[in-house]
């Protein structure tokens, strides 16, 4: 079996939501917790139900946030500031933490209602077919997540990311956009959307080549790191998971913080 390592990339910068791993979050009990706390939380419990998950880092630029990542328990790796995005820091804490997993699981910090089985399923897709390089997970969208989405871009929100497949699998295209249209849906049609889930696995080797990329220009158009790997031609793995029972939402935008408290009650998470 092969083993797997998950780093969650965290920096105190972000553009549209400055601080945000330090924003809090309230639970099912009204306790107030850190989103990046959350997301350790996250992916501690990920780990404990995924085989040969051996170890679960925090990486990060900023003090702050590792100050934060001490008080939580969470193991640190320290990172440059010029990372451009969480894959070169991932890359990055690979390398400066000695990492030698032949898995990398990166869970990204805004994502604290992940589900541990996304993450057993990412890293079984890696294990069942060693040519794959990179994988993410994918979310067919129910009418509430749908909404949202649209919601998002009604009020000109750059909010959660929509992926397309091709036949086999794999990612033909990410966007902020909600794609594919569907503008002729019929209220009770099966929803074509799928929903992208902000958590990846990679090979070392797809790290160490994404770090020698040059960005491309739907890169940097639509804000999504994972872009560079398609505009380079190399594959991506789309595996679609379900939640049955549960809700799944990102903390994109200061707006997000009530739908996610809303979910974590409403999922009995403290």
């Amino acid at each position: 079996m092969r083993e797997a390592v998950i780093v969650i990339p965290a920096r105190y910068a972000s553009t549209r939501y400055p601080a945000k791993p330090l924003a809090t979050l309230k639970g099912a009990t009204g306790i107030e917790r850190t989103l990046l706390e959350r997301s350790f939380r996250a992916a501690c419990r990920a780990a404990e139900e995924t085989p040969g998950v051996t170890a679960v880092y925090v990486a990060t630029d900023d003090a702050r946030i590792a100050d934060e990542a001490a008080r939580i328990g969470a193991e640190v790796i320290l990172t440059d500031p010029e990372c451009a995005n969480g894959t070169e820091r991932v890359a990055q804490a690979v390398t400066r933490g000695g990492l030698t997993q032949p898995i990398v699981v990166n869970l990204q910090g805004d994502a604290p209602l992940t589900p541990p089985h996304f993450v057993t399923a990412l890293i079984a897709a890696m294990r069942e077919d060693d040519s794959r390089q990179v994988a993410t997970p994918v979310l067919r969208c129910d009418r509430e997540a749908l909404d949202n989405f649209l919601a998002d871009r009604k009020a000109g929100r750059v909010g959660a990311t929509t992926v397309v497949r091709d036949m086999t699998g794999n990612a033909i295209y990410f966007s902020k956009e909600v794609i594919p249209f569907t503008g002729s849906l019929k209220r009770h049609d099966p929803i074509p959307v799928f929903h992208h889930v902000g958590l990846y696995a990679y090979t070392p080797e797809a790290l160490t080549l994404y770090a020698g990329l040059a960005p491309g220009e739907l890169e940097r158009i639509e804000g999504l790191e994972q872009l560079r790997f398609l505009e380079h031609g190399h594959k991506i793995a789309a595996v679609e998971v379900t939640a049955p029972g549960a809700a799944f939402w990102e903390l994109n935008n200061p707006s997000d913080v009530p739908l996610i408290e809303g979910y974590l009650k409403r999922m009995g998470i403290e």
